[in-house]
């Protein structure tokens, strides 16, 4: 749609930002900012899908998400939920993925009652005694049993592509799905950071390459080869030309800011994170003449190399793609010397 006003997107921010808070509070102050909705990460503090009372606790959260006039949509990325060792475990590549199957079927029921936009999910990491090929088929199959569940409770999803588990990028994704015969409920949630990260296309341009499916968007700062969540203006994301794309592709859905590690200082993350995208928004909005946006921040010092946002290590920055640098990027895991990306 030719002249699409990125000023109409509608902002959300991500619980899993507000982890030292009460849910009810952190929607309070999101609310207060001027959010229009919330990714809600499904965790042991906010809406724990396998604690005692779930339905009076999913209709009091539907009635104060009413209230508050946010709209939602469900994360089901936290940590240790499933298993209090493993982070993330177990995935649906693991040799017993019930667990996570589960949790997966409650996040759909969750998303169902309180009238989620998305289920959100990801494949996980592939652990290093399962072969590919038996890792692909049993991403394929849970994947098909979430997909049932979805179809029948008429929830859509949004599989996430994230660097370093099986299906790390928008390609992966396409196989994903044509291996699962292109269900309708099958979307796909772009994390507009992941895009620098790793994707062979300037960000707008992976916009554009997925609009058709594109269900949920999680977004962020980040750097080439560097899974790492920034704050905006801290990386090296041009976000005018990125807005400006979600609104000619009629994207309608949540803009979620993803910075999980800011809980510390959540409230003013949150604040500035909702002006700069404002501005951001204007900036790409038609006008006389059209806006161009600001030019990247330069690259300087040290940067760290992550895997799944946790992993880190110091690496020179030297090493990492230059900001006008879209050739496919290398992210190291320095835990396990595994290259992906």
């Amino acid at each position: 749609m030719p002249g699409a006003d990125a000023t109409t997107l509608r902002l959300g921010y991500g619980t899993n930002g507000f982890a030292n808070h009460r849910l009810d509070d952190a929607l309070a102050v999101i609310a207060d900012l001027g959010y229009d909705g919330v990714a809600l990460t499904l965790d042991h503090d906010h809406l724990d899908p396998f604690a005692p009372g779930l339905t009076r606790r999913i209709a009091v959260l539907g009635r104060r998400l009413s209230a508050l006039g946010l709209g939602l949509v469900i994360e089901t990325g936290a940590r240790y939920l499933l298993d209090p060792w493993h982070k993330h475990a177990p995935t649906l590549l693991h040799d017993d993925p019930t667990r996570r199957i589960e949790f997966l079927r409650r996040a759909v029921r969750i998303g169902a009652d309180l009238g989620a936009e998305a289920v959100s999910f990801w494949a996980g990491v592939r652990p290093d005694e399962v072969a590919p090929q038996v890792a692909w088929d049993r991403l394929v199959a849970g994947c098909a049993t979430v997909v049932d569940a979805a179809d029948a409770a008429g929830v859509t999803l949004g599989f996430e592509p994230e660097p370093g588990m099986l299906v790390e990028d928008i390609a992966g994704w396409r196989r994903l799905r044509a291996a699962l015969g292109d269900p309708a409920p099958f979307g796909i949630t772009l994390d507009i950071g992941h895009c620098r990260c790793l994707e062979p296309w300037p960000v707008p341009q992976c916009v554009a390459e997925i609009a058709e499916h594109l269900v949920n968007v999680q977004i962020d700062d980040m750097r080439r080869g560097v899974h790492e969540h920034l704050e905006f203006g801290t990386g090296e994301i041009d976000f005018p030309p990125v807005l400006a794309a979600l609104a000619e592709a009629g994207y309608g859905g949540l803009v979620a800011v993803e910075l999980p590690r800011d809980s510390h200082a959540a409230p003013a993350v949150a604040a500035r994170s909702i002006e700069f995208l404002r501005a951001a928004a204007a900036a790409a909005s038609p006008v006389e003449p059209a806006a161009s946006g600001g030019a990247r921040p330069a690259v300087g010092g040290g940067a760290r190399a992550a895997v799944e946002g946790d992993t880190e290590a110091e690496v020179p920055a030297g090493l990492l793609c230059s900001a006008s640098t879209d050739a496919p990027a290398t992210v190291r895991s320095p835990d396990t010397g595994r290259r992906v990306g």
